[in-house]
């Protein structure tokens, strides 16, 4: 099985890597079209800002290329929130592969929810494959100052300041706002059970 992470200049590449290579799977990091259509499985991560992350995703015509994919494709964190319809970040328009948009968080009440949200916190409502053996409650780790309204492609939810989006499936393509890579038993079942579909 060939499984490819999507190269573009936004962060937390290696750990996705690593994360892999925990399970006994190699990564292959790249921007080349012809490799990322040719893989089994496509990741897309991403730290970063969403208008910078866009623009180099069109540069190299990769938004193209994601949008075009008919295998398994998973978007972390920022990756989730590219393939989303609009980002209030820099007012960016993205990949409109979830029927959802990104919003800013806004902390009530003198400021006691800190922005960015930093830590664990845990996900409810679980209806994906991606979620199979992961028990409802589950704490993953999240950061981010930005978030996925809920919708028709939710299929799972978080607290912090509202209810919010924290896992996005449509067709082929799936997304979780909070780092997979960085949360422990949980998270590798998930990067596991992507894998397997």
């Amino acid at each position: 099985m060939k499984t490819v992470i999507v190269k573009y200049n936004a962060g937390n590449i290696r750990s996705v890597q690593f994360a892999l290579e925990r399970i006994g799977v190699n990564g292959i990091v790249t921007d080349n079209v012809e490799e990322i259509r040719a893989a089994d499985k496509v990741i897309f991560p991403g730290v970063g800002e969403a208008s910078t992350a866009m623009a180099y995703l069109k540069e190299r015509r990769l938004d193209q290329v994601i949008k075009d994919l008919k295998q398994p494709v998973l978007g972390i964190c920022l990756g989730m929130q590219l393939m989303c319809k609009h980002s209030e970040e820099n007012d960016t328009e993205c990949l409109g592969i979830f029927d959802s948009n990104v919003k800013k968080f806004e902390s009530p009440v003198a400021n006691l929810l800190k922005i960015p949200q930093i830590g664990w916190n845990n996900i409810t409502n679980l209806h994906s494959v991606l979620f199979e053996h992961v028990p409802e409650n589950s704490y993953m780790y999240f950061v981010h100052s930005y978030y996925a309204a809920l919708g028709a492609d939710t299929v799972a939810i978080t607290n912090y300041v509202i209810n919010y989006t924290s896992a996005l499936q449509k067709d082929n393509f799936y997304g979780v706002q909070f780092h997979p890579e960085k949360s422990a038993a949980a998270g590798s079942r998930i990067i596991e059970n992507f894998l397997n579909i």
